[in-house]
């Protein structure tokens, strides 16, 4: 059987880099096996859904490069894939059980589930009272049409439950330690554990790949699949994502959305990038990848047991490398809507020129704004102020003139034949190095730090640049 994997969010608010991450390694398994990714979203916890919740997450998603085989808006043969439309075959699947004795139809009330029949101290676990009811009873009561819930028997015929996990190993858990646990409430609706192992038993999911907070419902999930009849999976728990101040990240503790990453402007494959090094390693170290090289090379024997924590300064690096390899055209398109056009209302004609002198700069394409202003200052009245005092100097004058002369002199205005040009200059007014870079960038954006002049003046266009020169030299 080839591999099927799943992401299964409930739409309970947007998507964050914690749960991105489960996505991308599901994602990514997948593509790297050849397999089958499948969305499922798991909205039966009516309360805590959220207006827009779903179309958000399939937004995210979509923007991240996440395609899935199978999902809510994508036909396919395991269907429905939101959890609100599987009620029928959830209900088959408790009945089938209480027939067969895996499950039992309990009247407690939680504090009378929750005492000791000897000692009627509350306790943690179900008492177990229900269980050992008398089947006239309990058929009487069920007549009746008295509240209840169904519970899993849980088998005592072993004393621990033992799974494989393919990141922490063999885990065993004791038995005892897991009670009689709720598959269905009072109205009808399944709990979570029992939901999703039908559903990953129907939509016959092989690779269980989610954070280490589910690894306490794994021997309740294995149970289930045995009851029911079905293989295992193969589970692999990832490790838990801190944020930058150590805690846990949380949708309810404010973590970053993936739609404020995307405002921010940070490129969605550098944040797929990103997240896939959450806990996992490249085979040769490699950290900037794209998202077919991840794919290629996703593995889960390379995945870690410890926690990882993010670190913005990382992503920004990573951001940054991905930007600096990106086809010019396309990141044209992605940082033109993040130029503030009050404060550079008039770029020029040479945008792309321009964000090709800027791009080792930018982390996010909204960074643009932090650096347009090299070109482009905004106090233009200063910026002429500061290009007249530099060309007051009477040395600084002439090379300067002499550099005007050998850029209008050129043919053709590209980045290696303005630099030609400029050490040209150089020697006819015998100065090089810092004596002839630093005056001459300083009139074209008022700094001796900055872009290569070549960048510089392809961005700025000749008429621009030579018209910077001209100020500077008093014409």
């Amino acid at each position: 059987m080839s591999v099927r994997t799943r992401f299964a969010p409930s739409p309970t608010g947007r998507l964050h880099l914690g749960n991105v991450r489960a996505a991308a390694f599901n994602w990514l398994f997948s593509k790297s096996s050849g397999g089958v990714f499948i969305l499922r979203i798991e909205d039966t916890d009516i309360e805590r859904n959220v207006d827009e919740g779903e179309a958000s997450i399939l937004e995210d998603l979509r923007w991240l490069g996440l395609d899935w085989d199978e999902g809510p808006d994508v036909d396919g043969a395991h269907g429905p894939y939101r959890q609100s439309g599987r009620s029928e075959l959830y209900a088959s699947k408790v009945d089938g059980l209480m027939e067969s004795g895996g499950a039992y139809p309990c009247f407690c009330t939680e504090v009378e589930g929750q005492e000791d029949s000897n000692s009627k101290e509350v306790t943690h676990q179900y008492s177990g009272v229900c269980r050992g009811l008398d089947p006239d009873e309990r058929n009487a009561r069920l007549n009746a049409e008295e509240p209840h819930v169904i519970r899993f028997s849980v088998p005592q015929n072993h004393p621990e439950v033992t799974i494989q996990d393919e990141v922490f190993g063999s885990i065993s858990f004791p038995i005892n330690d897991i009670d009689d646990f709720v598959i269905c409430r009072t109205d009808g609706r399944v709990t979570y554990n029992f939901g999703v192992v039908v559903d990953d038993i129907d939509m016959e999911i092989t690779h269980v790949i989610r954070g280490v907070g589910h690894l306490s419902n794994t021997p309740k999930q294995v149970l289930l699949f045995d009851a029911l009849g079905a293989n295992r999976p193969v589970f692999a728990h990832l490790p838990t994502v801190l944020g930058p101040d150590g805690r846990k990240l949380s949708k309810r503790e404010g973590a970053t959305s993936i739609q404020e990453m995307k405002a921010q402007g940070y490129p969605a494959d550098a944040v797929l990038n990103y997240v896939s090094l959450l806990g996992w390693s490249h085979p040769e170290e490699k950290e900037i990848l794209s998202n077919e090289e991840l794919a290629a090379s996703m593995s889960l024997d390379r995945v870690g047991r410890s926690d990882c924590q993010l670190d913005p300064d990382k992503f920004r690096w990573v951001s940054q490398q991905h930007l600096a390899r990106q086809n010019l055209q396309e990141l044209v398109s992605h940082v033109r809507p993040f130029i503030d056009t009050d404060r550079f209302p008039d770029t020029g004609d040479n945008l792309s020129a321009v964000i090709d002198t800027l791009r080792t700069r930018l982390s996010t394409y909204k960074d643009i704004n932090d650096h347009l202003g090299l070109l482009f200052p905004e106090d233009k009245v200063r910026a002429e102020l500061l290009r007249k005092e530099v060309g007051a100097d009477p040395e600084v004058n002439r090379t300067l003139i002499a550099v005007r002369e050998k850029l209008q002199a050129l043919e053709r205005w590209e980045e290696e034949g303005i630099g030609t040009a400029i050490r040209e200059a150089g020697t006819s007014a015998g100065v090089k190095g810092a004596e002839l870079f630093h005056p001459v960038r300083r009139v074209l954006i008022g700094s001796e730090k900055g872009p290569d002049l070549g960048k510089i003046l392809v961005g700025l266009g000749m008429g621009e640049g030579i018209r910077r020169i001209d100020q500077a030299i008093g014409e």
